[in-house]
């Protein structure tokens, strides 16, 4: 991995962080993610103009894409309906990285060696410490559910996307054809809850785009990455942005204990630094 590609990669981990720092600060989450759909359908809008068509082999991936993505958002609002942003994240993120790697053996061909194997359990390891105190704990079980079933979702648009922007052979326009699709999950979420939408304040409209343009720049470059670099490792680097989200719940909402996600962020960043000095 070259060293451009592993900063694109953490920043967007940086960016993914700070945008599920939004939505699970928000009062109405299910308008909010409406709101970070639509900060999506008009930057996808602009790059399908640019960039116009991606090879037709890309189209069931993309068709794929939005529909686990409807899943996505599904689990992402029940999650953090009912869970902190320190404990739901790390669960979401943690089983993640092994999934996609293990996909990816399967569906891209994908064989990672023994080094950054140990480096992505070793990432998935430590996220897991972030939120052991959630498997402790009988309180919030509807969120451990979701945050279990984000994790499968996550792994599964993963794979299926880095996987059809490569056969695209047009990486802006493949991913602006996914989130214009997201048009969609926009007309579903305002078409059923109008009245409710009125009600917003301009304050939390603006929120919610700005998640949604956070969110699609962090995903965006997360794509691009995997056009050069195998799926396993990017995964496994961006998950540092849990990471970012302990540091964000532990310093913006005061959730703690704090000692525990010091040592696991270490044992991230650990795994991160093993996956990524492999040799691929």
């Amino acid at each position: 991995m070259s060293g451009e590609t592993f900063f694109i990669v953490v920043f967007a981990a940086f960016l993914h962080a700070l945008w599920n720092a939004i939505v699970k600060g928000a009062g109405d989450r299910t308008l909010v993610l409406g709101l970070v759909a639509s900060g999506h359908v008009v930057p996808g809008c602009v790059l399908i103009y640019l960039y116009g068509m991606p090879d037709r082999a890309a189209f069931p991936y993309i068709v794929a894409t939005t529909v686990i993505h409807w899943g996505y958002y599904i689990l992402l609002n029940m999650a953090y309906r009912t869970g902190d942003l320190s404990v739901v994240y790390p669960i979401a993120r943690g089983f993640a990285p092994v999934l996609i790697a293990l996909g990816a053996v399967i569906w891209a061909d994908e064989y990672l060696p023994l080094t950054a194997w140990i480096g992505v359990f070793a990432v998935s390891g430590g996220i897991m410490l972030l939120a052991s105190e959630a498997f402790a704990s009988r309180a919030a079980r509807s969120g451990l559910v979701a945050a279990v079933g984000l994790a499968a979702v996550i792994a599964s648009y993963s794979i299926v996307d880095g996987i059809g922007i490569r056969v695209s052979n047009n990486p802006g326009s493949y991913i602006g054809w996914i989130f214009a699709a997201e048009i969609f999950v926009v007309l579903y979420v305002f078409g059923t809850r109008w009245s409710r939408f009125r009600a917003m304040s301009s304050k939390a409209i603006w929120i919610g785009l700005t998640g949604g343009i956070v969110s699609g720049a962090a995903y965006g470059l997360v794509l691009l990455a995997k056009t050069t670099a195998p799926l396993g490792i990017v995964s496994a680097l961006r998950e540092t942005s849990v990471i970012f989200a302990a540091l964000i719940g532990v310093l913006w909402f005061a959730e703690g204990p704090r000692g525990s996600r010091i040592i696991a962020a270490v044992v991230v960043a650990a795994g991160v630094a093993l996956s990524v000095g492999a040799r691929v």
